[in-house]
């Protein structure tokens, strides 16, 4: 998870995102032949993946390891790069090329916003334009703070 939160401070989603998607349980239970292999709960982090006969692809230690709370955090607050600091809302996604955007709803403090992100040329990371409600944003150090007020708001980003 480290790795993750690693890559994404170097600006590198696309390495980020494989490194997710790598750890994510759910994708080594995808076919019954994965579920046979990996032999473990699909919706608890290994902290063991073997990758030495006769064992390559079996997990283990899956409920003996605290990552499930980090891979949450790189997934939300790395990637899609959606915090909260404070009184504050921090949106500063750092995604992989082949993601033409994403969408999100985050509720905190009582506020919603409904997160719409597009990319707009190659970037992966840093906004160049911001729209809360329609109206402009002003961007700080290319991504976006916005206050928690307890009302309804759409945020609109282009990466």
């Amino acid at each position: 998870m480290w790795a993750i939160l690693a890559f994404v401070g170097l600006d590198q989603g696309d390495k980020a995102h494989d490194l997710f998607a790598l750890l994510n349980p759910i994708n080594h239970a995808r076919t019954p032949e994965g579920v046979a292999r990996y032999k473990v709960e699909p919706y608890v982090i290994a902290a063991d993946v073997y990758s030495v006969a006769p064992h390559v692809g079996r997990g283990g230690w899956t409920w003996y390891t605290g990552s499930a709370g980090w891979m949450y955090r790189a997934g939300v607050e790395g990637i899609l790069g959606i915090r909260r600091e404070g009184d504050m809302l921090i949106v500063d996604p750092c995604i992989p090329a082949d993601w033409p955007g994403f969408k999100a709803e985050v509720n905190v403090m009582n506020t919603r916003f409904a997160i719409e992100v597009t990319r707009s040329g190659p970037r992966s990371r840093g906004v160049s334009r911001a729209l809360l409600d329609n109206a402009p944003l002003a961007l700080i150090d290319d991504h976006v703070l916005t206050r928690l007020d307890g009302g309804n708001h759409l945020l609109a980003l282009t990466l």
